[in-house]
Parts: structure tokens; C-alpha cells; sequence
């Protein structure tokens, strides 16, 4: 029952099928970056044609809620199975609802999963112990990083030299782990070398009506961009707090203000680090970084920075979540509590909103400045990805949460962004005294 790919596939799909092929050695695609580029339907094709052609191999075809899932792409999947590979439910496949299993006449399954981030399974241990050949991921922005590569350690049953493992993504253009993975790496020619980037736009797709299109034209100037042109460093200041141009313009050679000051953002998790920031007025003029710290191993590294720039405990902060409790109550320096009330500002939702808008503020009005050169990409990449949180409702000013992120960036914590904010609390609150630690 093999199916010619030339007879249903356009060229930019022929493209990701060419990049999943053994001989490319490619594990990792994603594909899609507008709407009506055929992402559905390829994923849900190379799922039916890898099941067909292995015997008894498992695929997996996911998004971030099942509910989801059934009721678009599984809708897109029965479509693809009976017009393109006249396939016929009972008879070449069954759906198991209960199970979400679909069962091939040749043995072969495809597993359908739920890939949200539920606050029970942060760490994806209920796919522990799933084996799959290969997995297809529809809307893959939706799903955390963590997900993505969960889905990818779990490709190892039946895997022989001419049958490779390979997840298959596809998503409309979206700021966050892809951008930052895949289309970002694609541009700069830095990719790794075990994945590819292919854009499909609506004009690529000769399947597509003149309607849909013309449809596309009249959106509104950023969803046209976005779902029509395939730009994925579209505008989307409606929830931005900095201007990127602005955060670049940081690291420039001169020193702003008075005092010296540091700030400490200690690891609350194993895979966090401590980021201890020095200051003099509002430039960092140095930055220490801890992979795995305890209460001693922080309090020695602060002790350390205190004795070298001569800093007061009163400009002392630390971040009091976690271990760095216990470092505040060792060396009697400031604490910070990010889900306290505001100094200031009551338009803020809590301490730490008041003072990512209070550096967004100082960003844009060139009154903070990084001397540290050598960190540029980590803490511009970071403070892009925090945002207003609701920018569209009439709350309080928020900001998204650090584990979101962390999903926006790769899983990776944002511990520059929030050593670097907390310098804004040392000017809601000054200085109130002058002890040292000799």
C-alpha cells in the first residue's frame, strides 16, 4: 500500500520529507511559519506512510490538549487516511477512545498524547516509560521545550540504520523556544546540523483556494505579517516590555550613577544557577555565576564580592525563594519577595511586576547600563522573553511568571533578567545605613 509522494505532496513538503529521509540524518524538523502551509496534513501523512511501511513500529501524534487534538488534527488525519491512502476505519485502522490508541492492520500504532504542562507532571515522567519510532507535534509553539525533548528521548523502539527516530514539528510563527531553537539558528546559518527549518507559506500551498488567501490580505498589519508572510520578528509590542534595540543599547562603555550595589538571585531549583550581579550606580559592572550552590557556598560568594567592592548590607538584596532565605538570615542583608505589595507604584500586581516595569522604565530612558560584554546574548534573550502578562485586559500591570519563561526560553531560567531587576527595589527603597562586612 505505498503511496507515490509525488502524487499528494507539494514542493515545500517534499522538502520536510526529504529532510526526515535516513540519508539526511535528520532528527529534528519543523515545518510550517503561516497559516495554510499543509503543516496538518504532512504530519498526519508521514505518520500513515511510516506506519505503513514498518510493521508493528509506534508513532505518536501530539498537542498541548488532547480535547484539542481530536478536534482538528484527528479530523485532518481520518481526512488525510481516506482520500489520500484509501484507507477505511475497521478495516486498515481502528481508534481506540479510551486508550487513544490507533491500531494498524500490520500492527503498527500511533499514540495520541496530551503535551500540556500540568503543574503535577512538570518533568513529563508520565511518558517515562512510552518507546515510539517517531512523533508528530501539530502547533508545536503550544508545548514547552521540555516536551519536545522528553518526545525526543522517547524515540528509540524498533530504530535499525534504515528506520531513524525523528520528531516532526509544525506551528505558525510564534516568539519562544522555536523561534529561539530553530527559525532564529536557521537564518544565522548556525542550525545544528541534526535539524532543519522549512517555512511553507500560504502561496506555496497550490491547493489552497484565491478566497483563502484574499482572506489572509485583510487581516490586520501583524496577523497578516504573521499568517500570511511567514515573519516571525513580527511586532508584538502589545505585551513587550522592552524595545530590543533598547536592551542592546546597554552594553554600551559608560557608567551610570552612584553607589555600589549587589544583587543575588539564588537557585531555587537544581538546574537554576545563582547569578550574583555587582553594581556601581545602575551599570553591572560584573556578574557571578554558581551552577550548584548551598546557603554556605552563596553566602561565602556574596561575603567575597562585599569585601572586594566595598558594598553596605543595606545595598545588599537577595532573593529570598528558596535557599535564599537562608542566605538573607546569615548575612542580615535585604531581602526580596517578588509576590509581596509595592513600594510605590499601585498600578503593579506585586513587588516583582513593580520592578520589571521600573527597569523597563530605566531601559528605555538609557539610565541603566552592562558593562559585562561577555553575557549580551544570554541577558538580551531573557529580558525579550519577559512580558505583560493580560496586556489586553484592564488589570493590574503583571508580568508572566518565571516558569513561563523558562518555557519561552528553552527551559533555560531567566536568573540574569531577575538579578538584573532586582536592582530597581535599591531605588524604590534607598540605602538606609552604612555597615560593611570586614
Amino acid at each position: 500500500m505505498e503511496v507515490n509522494s509525488q502524487d499528494i505532496f507539494f514542493e515545500k513538503q517534499k522538502r520536510a520529507l526529504d529532510a526526515l529521509s535516513v540519508v539526511n540524518k535528520v532528527d529534528e524538523v519543523i515545518y510550517g511559519g503561516a497559516a495554510g502551509g499543509g503543516k496538518s496534513m504532512l504530519g498526519c501523512a508521514w505518520q500513515i506512510m511510516r506506519r505503513i511501511k514498518y510493521p508493528g513500529s509506534r508513532g505518536l501524534i501530539g498537542r498541548a490538549k488532547l480535547k484539542r487534538l481530536k478536534e482538528t488534527t484527528l479530523e485532518t488525519f481520518f481526512e488525510v487516511a481516506k482520500r489520500d491512502f484509501k484507507l477505511e476505519t475497521d478495516k486498515h485502522y481502528s481508534l481506540n477512545n479510551q486508550s487513544n490508541v490507533i491500531t494498524f492492520y500490520n500492527g503498527s500504532k500511533i499514540f495520541l498524547k496530551d503535551l500540556f504542562t500540568y503543574p503535577s507532571d512538570p518533568n513529563f515522567d508520565s511518558l517515562g516509560s512510552l518507546e515510539i519510532t517517531d512523533a508528530f507535534v501539530d502547533e508545536v509553539v503550544e508545548i514547552d521545550y521540555t516536551a519536545w525533548n522528553v518526545l525526543r528521548s522517547r524515540t528509540r523502539f524498533m530504530i535499525s540504520d534504515e528506520l531513524r527516530p525523528a520528531v516532526l514539528g509544525t506551528c505558525n510563527p510564534k516568539k519562544g523556544w522555536v523561534y529561539n531553537e530553530f527559525y532564529k539558528p536557521s537564518t544565522q546559518g548556525k542550525l545544528r546540523s541534526n535539524r532543519a527549518f522549512i517555512q511553507s507559506l500560504p502561496t506555496d500551498n497550490p491547493h489552497l483556494p484565491p478566497s483563502y488567501i484574499e482572506t489572509l490580505r485583510s487581516l490586520p498589519e501583524q496577523q497578516r505579517k504573521r499568517l500570511l508572510e511567514g515573519n516571525w520578528d513580527y511586532d508584538d509590542s502589545i505585551d513587550r516590555l522592552f524595545d530590543y534595540d533598547d536592551l542592546l543599547r546597554m552594553f554600551r562603555n559608560e557608567k551610570v550613577g552612584d553607589g555600589k550595589y549587589i544583587t543575588a538571585d539564588v537557585a531555587r531549583f537544581g538546574k537554576d544557577s545563582t547569578v550574583i550581579g555587582v553594581w556601581e550606580g545602575c551599570s553591572l559592572v560584573d556578574i557571578v555565576e554558581m551552577k550548584t550552590s548551598s546557603v554556605d557556598e552563596t553566602v561565602r560568594a556574596i561575603k567575597n564580592e562585599v569585601q572586594k567592592h566595598g558594598v553596605t548590607l543595606s545595598n545588599v538584596i537577595v532573593d529570598e525563594d528558596g535557599i535564599g532565605g537562608g542566605v538573607v538570615d546569615y548575612l542580615k542583608c535585604r531581602g526580596f519577595v517578588g509576590g509581596s505589595k509595592v513600594v510605590k507604584n499601585k498600578m503593579a500586581k506585586n513587588l516583582r511586576a513593580e520592578c520589571y516595569f521600573k527597569l523597563a522604565e530605566f531601559v528605555e530612558q538609557n539610565k541603566i547600563t552592562i558593562l559585562v560584554k561577555s553575557k549580551q546574548e544570554e541577558i538580551v534573550k531573557e529580558l525579550d522573553s519577559t512580558r505583560r502578562k493580560d496586556p489586553e485586559l484592564d488589570n493590574k500591570l503583571q508580568v508572566i511568571s518565571k516558569d513561563e519563561i523558562k518555557r519561552m526560553n528553552g527551559g533555560n531560567s531567566p536568573d540574569y533578567a531577575d538579578m538584573i531587576m532586582m536592582r530597581m527595589y535599591l531605588e524604590l527603597k534607598p540605602n538606609y545605613g552604612k555597615y560593611r562586612i570586614m
